[in-house]
């Protein structure tokens, strides 16, 4: 972009675009960049990349899917493109087209394996990242058909025994499929496995069909090749990658784009030419080809009864297999050799094993919770993903909470390790940039930093020092100049932030980041570098100072104590951000009014059926910020929190996952990724706050345990969280209840040093008695118990 201010450059291109009819991009960029406040970075080109990459996908479906209705297309697709479905988006000036109505989609795996298969609402398969996708279908005589993406209603659930699956089952017309897809491990090697149960009522001669499906859940993926092996049950695809049935093929069929969709050919009675006998005309009678086949004015070659070849990319195959009242049959897709640890058979049931664990009265909470501390063991390999798909990369600001969530569910090894993964991140001079231009990241390394040593106990590694040096000098010296008479004197300078918040800004969310990022980096130098640490708790000081004053320059612009994005803006939905100053960051005391009423006006005008609801850029309702405003509201005591869980509990889709954004009318994910690994933390981190929170000089317990779940133990159920770790030590604590309606709190705790302040504070309870280990509460009244 710095090219642009090259004088002959700009005539250039001015010259050129204008004499063809087209807008002056000079004058065009300059409106767009007058929107936002100078910055040295106008956008990250990290996500520049990877939006033209998203689009040029989103281009290549308008050319395709719009143009071929009668193909059989993912869920997502049969109801976007449905006029008379509420996910129905009109395309008349849309150049791109993109899934806005059900991105949702469950991710499964092996522990420490980059890998990640994913699984669509209705059991569609991609296996590979960004690939291709396999669909199975019943077929029966006089048009009985299952085809699962098709339907409203499936049953679709996530496994979590002994391994991580996703399992779906779909039933009509007197047929019925269950699919459950998994990682294994065959040979050493991971291995994708789908297997597949097909049952008919009425002995209609039915066929299951697993076809080979050139889109996944974003849309179009190419297949420019398909061949099945002389074995006869084994396809290659795109010359590379394999796909394993366990039974020979019966009936096989392929297409190219210009015969149109494989699914077409299957006709009323589900038969297609047979893999070995007469078949087609290019057929042997031993099922062998007899050439590569003519070519077409598309450039495709004809297809064969086992191989097709296709120009477009857009090929597709049929497997069949005779159902004969019912039938199983597994599908294997080996996976790329990826970088799986430590002894390439290291079990789920090992990495749970150390995990903090909930024990409640709600079975959806509970298997929230327990999908939740999956997910975020299934994405921390090496690095931490906030998501499988669109977000498998990093980021410091996601990678912050996700490994805060580890620490806290006692998985501090695997929090260790994607710690280690930082440093080589950070610059000659001490940014941490995983993008350009956003300036919350030093902070937050820094203060995920500190809270490992907090957590741990442990001491400040050698090899951390430096790193800290310099990312803290890195801070002190971006800030801009608080002697300036403007309203974002002594900030950090405007930049992209956290991409939700809006244009270029000097976003609160930087600095209230920055601030804690100085106070962790002094305390984490206190015993190696007394004098850099005071240096750093003054800059600390001196720019929580210069936020008070800008915040008090917005209390008199907007005359409310809110706090907005920005010294800039008004309140909107941006505003979301300067709570981080209470969430996670605890700068200021609870019930600070700038921090209350920024909630209350979030809550007023941000939320939608009790979720937050994003409008810039995401447009849907975010299940992680919902529980960020949770945090707020419960430290300060207020038990709408209570409502803000229910409804994010109701937003998670059947596997017990969250899309990064949620649309209010379809439910589906609108936006980012359909396994948001962030909304996972922030739930666990959730369920730890309920039983434990964190003050700086003590431990309250219990504050955010749901009056009904007390209810529900009078029929034996049980009330636990732990071993969570804790600033002052790992912590344990479950709850009893006697026939005098009592409670008993007990803690089981390994503190790092002397027994903390401890506070009991169960709603509609009062202590009567505490001791070390334990407390005695009773009923302040009977109505107190009856809550929601």
């Amino acid at each position: 972009m710095r090219l642009l201010g090259w004088l002959p450059l700009r005539f250039i291109l001015r010259k050129a675009a204008t004499s063809q009819g087209f807008l002056d991009p000079i004058e065009l960029l300059a409106r767009l960049r007058a929107l936002a406040q100078p910055s040295e970075v106008g956008e990250p080109v990290e996500l520049l990349r990877a939006g033209v990459v998203f689009h040029a996908r989103g281009l290549i479906n308008s050319r395709v899917i719009q143009h071929n209705l009668d193909w059989l297309w993912p869920y997502w697709v049969e109801r976007q493109y449905n006029p008379l479905d509420i996910s129905f988006t009109p395309r008349a000036f849309a150049i791109t087209h993109i899934n806005q109505t059900h991105r949702n989609w469950t991710a499964i795996g092996r522990p420490d394996l980059d890998q990640y298969p994913i699984i669509d609402p209705r059991g569609l398969l991609t296996p590979l990242l960004d690939g291709w996708s396999l669909d199975a279908w019943l077929v029966g005589k006089q048009g009985k058909r299952l085809l699962p993406s098709r339907k409203k209603e499936v049953e679709q659930s996530y496994g979590m025994d002994s391994n991580v699956s996703v399992e779906t089952v779909s039933f009509g017309d007197g047929l019925r499929l269950r699919s459950r897809c998994e990682v294994v491990l065959r040979d050493g090697q991971p291995t994708c496995e789908l297997t597949l149960q097909g049952a008919e009522q009425d002995g209609d001669a039915a066929w299951l069909v697993v076809s080979l499906r050139p889109y996944n859940p974003e849309g179009i993926s190419f297949i420019t090749s398909i061949e099945m092996e002389e074995s006869g049950n084994c396809w290659r695809v795109n010359n590379r990658d394999m796909v394993r049935f366990s039974d020979r093929v019966e009936r096989h069929l392929l297409s190219s784009y210009p015969q149109g969709d494989v699914f077409q050919q299957l006709g009323d009675k589900g038969a297609g030419p047979p893999l070995t006998g007469k078949g087609t005309e290019k057929d042997t009678g031993t099922g062998n080809k007899t050439g590569t086949g003519t070519g077409d004015k598309f450039g495709n070659e004809e297809s064969d009864a086992r191989q097709v070849n296709c120009a477009a990319g857009l090929a597709s195959a049929a497997a069949m297999f005779r159902l004969d009242g019912q039938r199983q049959l597994k599908v294997s897709i080996p996976l790329d050799d990826g970088p799986i640890r430590q002894a390439d058979n290291r079990s789920w049931d090992d990495e749970r094993q150390p995990a903090c664990r909930l024990e409640c009265p709600d079975s959806q909470y509970q298997y929230l919770y327990e999908a939740a501390v999956t997910s975020l063991i299934l994405h921390s390999p090496g690095d931490v993903y906030p998501g499988p798909y669109t977000y498998k990369r990093f980021w410091f600001r996601d990678a912050a909470f996700i490994i805060h969530a580890l620490l806290c569910s006692g998985l501090e090894d695997r929090a260790r390790r994607a710690i280690d993964e930082f440093f080589s991140r950070q610059t000659p001079l001490g940014y941490f940039r995983s993008q350009e231009g956003e300036w919350d990241s030093n902070g937050e390394v820094l203060w995920i930093l500190e809270r490992y040593r907090q957590l741990t106990g442990l001491e400040v590694p050698e090899s951390w020092y430096q790193p800290i040096e310099k990312g803290g000098r890195w801070i002190i010296r971006k800030l801009t100049d608080a002697a300036a008479s403007d309203p974002h004197a002594g900030l950090l300078p405007a930049g992209f932030s956290a991409e939700h918040l809006g244009p270029n800004d000097y976003y609160f969310w930087d600095d209230f980041w920055a601030v804690a990022g100085l106070q962790a980096g002094a305390a984490l130098l206190r015993e190696r570098n007394d004098e850099l640490s005071r240096e750093f708790a003054a800059a600390a000081t001196s720019l929580q100072e210069s936020i008070d004053r800008s915040l008090s320059g917005c209390q008199a612009r907007l005359g409310r104590p809110a706090m907005p994005a920005s010294p800039y803006r008004r309140l909107d939905a941006g505003a979301v951000g300067s709570i981080a100053a209470g969430y996670p960051l605890q700068l200021m005391n609870a019930r600070d009014d700038r921090l209350v009423d920024c909630v209350e006006y979030l809550l007023q005008n941000c939320f939608v059926e009790g979720a937050f609801f994003q409008d810039m850029i995401h447009s849907g309702m975010n299940a992680y910020l919902t529980l960020q405003t949770a945090q707020v509201l419960l430290r300060a005591g207020d038990p709408r929190y209570l409502e803000l869980l229910d409804s994010v509990a109701c937003l998670a889709s059947s596997t017990g996952q969250w899309p990064e954004a949620i649309h209010p009318q379809t439910r589906g994910g609108c936006m980012g990724d359909g396994h948001h690994v962030w909304a996972a933390a922030e739930w666990v981190l959730m369920m730890r706050s309920c039983f434990v929170q964190e003050e700086k000089d003590c431990l309250v317990l219990g504050a955010g345990i749901p009056p009904r779940w007390i209810v529900s133990m009078n029929d034996g159920k049980r009330l636990a969280f732990g071993p969570t770790l804790t600033r002052f030590g790992a912590l344990s604590i479950r709850v009893e209840t006697d026939d005098n309606n009592r409670l008993q709190v007990i803690w089981v705790p390994r503190w790092h040093a002397a027994q903390p302040k401890l506070r009991v504070a169960i709603p509609g309870y009062r202590v009567t008695r505490q001791e070390e280990n334990r407390a005695i509460l009773e009923p302040l009244t009977t109505a107190a118990c009856d809550g929601p």
